[in-house]
């Protein structure tokens, strides 16, 4: 748990970094070629700043032990983080369509390869980005570095929409081509959209953990089957578990034989939350209540 947590941290400060530089290219870029569609990405991945911090800010919360007033740890900090990220990118997603409409009604400017050579740099960067965190953020369950990784998708999307645009006209200058001049709004019309679809999965996701949504039920049923091989459970009542941040919180209730004393029962809790917890590492807590079990009731589920 610890290396993951360092993996995460590492993957954000990386992120934090790469930001800020790309930030200042893109807005100096922008300024001294005259390039609107760099400035607009330039002003937009300063929003992605304020969403790595949240992001870095609430990883490190998020390691903290539990304590009095957080007794189930302090896991659902990555999630209000993920949740931060989401509106950030709707904000992006509405500055990206604002600047992209109001382009189609301005006379156009003239691209030059400088701007596009800026533009390919700042996808590629942002792709590598994108697939060194969304590894990292799978590999550790850290919903803060995941959406650190959402946001690289985003900015990819804004990167390839310069890329394009500029690059049709570069052509549309080469060919004479007069609706070239508007591949630059259009591409961007049509990344606005994808961004807001992204900035819409993110947030229902992290809704979805606030409000204590049951795991998966491909995963639940795993839990269930581990339970049964234990020749004492003789009836599951119950499964449910809750994300809470990067680590699982699972609570169960199961039949047992009503004449086992406390402390068969004791023993029978302990090995049941070992089979579950070597089951899946995400899992941090499991909470057993045993119920009395008759001889002649029905068995299993």
């Amino acid at each position: 748990m610890a290396d993951r947590h360092h993996s995460a941290l590492l993957a954000i400060w990386i992120s934090l970094i790469s930001n800020i530089v790309l930030t200042i290219l893109k807005i100096v870029a922008g300024l001294l070629l005259a390039s609107p569609v760099l400035l607009a990405d330039g002003v937009h991945n300063a929003g992605d700043i304020i969403a790595t911090v949240a992001a870095l800010t609430s990883s490190m919360v998020s390691k903290k032990p539990a304590d009095e007033d957080h007794p189930y740890g302090h896991g659902k900090a990555e999630v209000v983080a993920s949740a931060f990220v989401a509106v950030v990118l709707v904000l992006a997603a509405l500055w990206i369509g604002y600047q992209s409409i109001g382009a189609l009604f301005q006379p156009p400017g003239e691209e030059n390869w400088l701007a596009l050579g800026a533009a390919a740099i700042s996808l590629v960067w942002k792709q590598a980005l994108y697939v060194y965190t969304i590894k990292v953020g799978k590999a550790a369950n850290s919903k803060s570095v995941l959406a650190t990784a959402y946001d690289h998708l985003a900015d990819v999307y804004a990167s390839l929409a310069a890329v394009i645009g500029i690059g049709i006209g570069l052509l549309g200058d080469r060919f004479h081509w007069e609706w070239a001049a508007y591949g630059d709004p259009v591409a961007g019309i049509v990344v606005s959209l994808l961004v807001l679809k992204l900035a819409y999965e993110m947030g229902r996701d992290s809704i979805d953990i606030l409000m204590e949504r049951n795991v998966s039920a491909e995963k639940l049923a795993h839990y269930e089957a581990l339970l049964l091989t234990d020749e004492n459970v003789k009836r599951i009542d119950r499964v449910r578990a809750r994300e809470h941040g990067h680590y699982i919180i699972v609570d169960i209730r199961v039949g047992i034989p009503n004449d086992y004393t406390i402390q068969q029962g004791h023993d029978i809790s302990k090995q049941l939350k070992k089979l579950i917890m070597d089951y899946d590492p995400d899992v941090v807590e499991v909470m057993i209540h045993l119920n009395p079990w008759e001889a002649g009731e029905n068995t299993a589920k």
